[in-house]
């Protein structure tokens, strides 16, 4: 199988040319970032990535990780590209200079991510649990606990987890029964069950930092009685030191369709005389706590759409370049040709390619404002850029990992019967990109919270920017006399329409039709995820007219961009136009079924 190729180009095109990136130079916590120093830190992290991390994916898949005598083990490779990721720096790249990080932009850590996550996605589950405790312990945690766990943390000398589910309770959190017994020391005794922890145990790292959402005697009953706990592995001393290991073990890892090499523990707390645990937060705030945790990490697993998506196109190309099969329809020579030389290889690829390109507009500008959120010195504008990040995430993190799935079955398509032994490698990338659509909140609860929580947050004023934003580029491209543009202007204006009256019918039935609402969120949600890849993709082929036309180049890379842009609108942008249909359909077909009498 090919090797794993970083897209450094593409990256820092969508940076530069695509997002606000520019924007985040005049900041003053970013006035070190230059461009060359983001260069230079894509291409260290593409040189792991494509090296002693992309070369243990198939064989950690193939190898998956155990547990032996109560001891879980990564598979032959991993605790070495471990060591190298972490010498390196790279797990504390966008975190703050006063905690260990390398205060860089949270949207260039996204970029670095994709790397490692292409490279090898079960890999790369670690280091993102890690960093999404870091940030609720950021958050929410008392100093004394900062002080005691945040720097390995975020060195990654330590790891992290997020505990959840339990067997009766999964996306119902509020089902949750694991208990925390309050001590007269202030800690709290655990006792419960969590499943489907990642990396919940290993051997990568000497302690494990997990984050448990737990009951306290006499809380109230669903999420409002719910509270987050730091329960370590091995208990710290004051000077860092581990003195003993913790009541938890991890009894039994599961067998999963993919991330073989990702151990997903069954974790019991308090067998003995319980867990001991620090408290997070307040009492029963623990879903808030766990909200900032699982915010960024959504963003995060959308990344894992895009990754996929790029490593299957990869070795798709590749291999539609080296197979030779069957003659060029209407071509006189009776020779086998390479089967990128057929229509419909070649739609296959470009269907590929451009959602890659969609998904990567979305991602990086979604994470260029949450940093404008963070660090912009006008507030008003930092609300505005952190009402954008809420509304954009259920997308990013649905929309991406759909395409995932999706552009790793067309990849399989692409190999024909090849593509269907595992020795190709291209079966691994769809079975690892089958978890992305459910875990951290499923995708239809994504779409709800699209629907319910994101469209009217501040009176609308994320998606009304949003539009008005893509309104001023559809006057842009009308300005071009150019065939393309005029087709991607035309079809991104009826989308557009489409979306906002889509967007009015979703809002008048939240209060007084529930089912209609909830019935057609994810149609929805899908449809502002193609709107606005067309979007992004129009911005990324006006750029790219105006460099040919200034440097009266004849760049490929440019030409390209700009064919991408109407073949994506061409072949996506209509199935938006037609959903108003489907939408406004309602939930009235699905309501009145007798589902009873579905079956045998």
């Amino acid at each position: 199988m090919p090797n794993y190729t970083p897209p450094l180009d593409e990256v820092l095109f969508t940076l530069r040319e695509v997002t606000a990136y520019q924007e985040l130079n005049s900041l003053e916590n970013f006035s070190h970032v230059s461009e060359d120093l983001v260069e230079a830190i894509l291409n260290e992290a593409g040189k792991l990535a494509s090296g002693p991390i992309a070369e243990i994916n198939h064989s950690g898949d193939k190898e998956g990780s155990i547990i032996e005598d109560g001891l879980v083990k990564t598979p032959i490779g991993f605790k070495d590209a471990y060591k190298k990721f972490v010498d390196g720096g790279w797990n504390g790249i966008s975190f703050p200079e006063n905690i260990g990080g390398q205060n860089m932009p949270f949207s260039l850590g996204l970029s670095v991510n994709e790397f490692f996550t292409s490279a090898n996605m079960a890999f790369s589950l670690c280091p993102l649990l890690t960093s999404g405790a870091v940030e609720a312990l950021s958050a929410h945690a008392s100093d004394e606990l900062k002080n005691k766990y945040l720097l390995k943390l975020v060195s990654g000398e330590w790891t992290g987890t997020m505990n959840l589910t339990e067997p009766q309770a999964g996306s119902d959190v509020g089902s949750l029964t694991t208990k925390a017994i309050p001590n007269p020391d202030g800690t709290y005794n655990i006792f419960g069950t969590k499943i489907y922890i990642t990396y919940g145990d290993h051997d990568l790292s000497e302690n494990i930092i997990h984050l448990v959402l737990a009951r306290t005697p006499d809380s109230p009953a669903g999420t409002k009685g719910i509270s987050l706990f730091l329960v370590p592995k091995f208990i710290v001393n004051e000077q860092g030191a581990l003195i003993e290991k913790n009541d938890l073990r991890c009894s039994s890892l599961e067998k999963k369709l993919g991330i073989h090499a990702s151990p997903t523990a069954v974790m019991l707390y308090g067998e003995k005389v319980g867990a001991k645990g620090w408290l997070v937060g307040e009492v029963n705030q623990g879903m808030r706590c766990m909200f900032t945790m699982m915010n960024h990490a959504r963003i995060d697993v959308g990344v894992q759409g895009l990754s996929i998506a790029e490593r299957s196109y990869q070795q798709a190309l590749d291999f539609a370049f080296s197979r030779k099969q069957g003659k060029k329809i209407g071509a006189k020579s009776k020779e086998a040709v390479s089967i990128i030389e057929h229509p419909d290889v070649k739609r296959m690829i470009l269907d590929m390619k451009s959602k890659i390109d969609a998904m990567r507009g979305l991602i990086l500008t979604t994470g260029v404002y949450c940093d404008l959120g963070k660090h912009h010195s006008d507030e008003q504008k930092r609300n505005l850029y952190n009402e954008l990040v809420d509304l954009l995430t259920p997308i990013v993190k649905s929309w991406c990992t759909d395409i995932g799935f999706d552009s790793a079955s067309t990849g399989l398509q692409v190999h024909g019967g090849m593509g269907f032994i595992e020795e190709t490698g291209a079966a691994q990338f769809l079975r690892d990109s089958r978890i992305a659509p459910i875990y951290e909140g499923t995708n239809g609860i994504q779409a709800l919270d699209l629907v319910f929580r994101k469209l009217n947050q501040s009176g609308g004023l994320a998606v009304k920017y949003l539009f008005n934003d893509i309104k001023k580029l559809i006057l842009d491209l009308d300005s071009i006399e150019d065939e393309d543009f005029l087709i991607i202007a035309n079809l991104l204006q009826q989308s557009l329409d489409a979306i906002e009256k889509s967007t009015d019918w979703i809002n008048s039935k939240i209060t007084e039709d529930y089912d209609a609402a909830a019935s057609n969120a994810s149609l929805f949600l899908d449809s502002f995820g193609v709107l606005l890849g067309g979007y992004y993709l129009s911005k990324a082929a006006l750029v790219s007219y105006k460099k040919i036309e200034e440097e009266k180049a004849n760049s490929s890379f440019y030409k390209n961009k700009i064919l991408i842009a109407r073949f994506f609108s061409e072949q996506n942008l209509p199935k938006v136009m037609n959903s108003l249909i489907s939408i406004k359909a309602g939930s009235s077909a699905l309501n009145s079924v007798d589902f009873k009498n579905f079956g045998a």
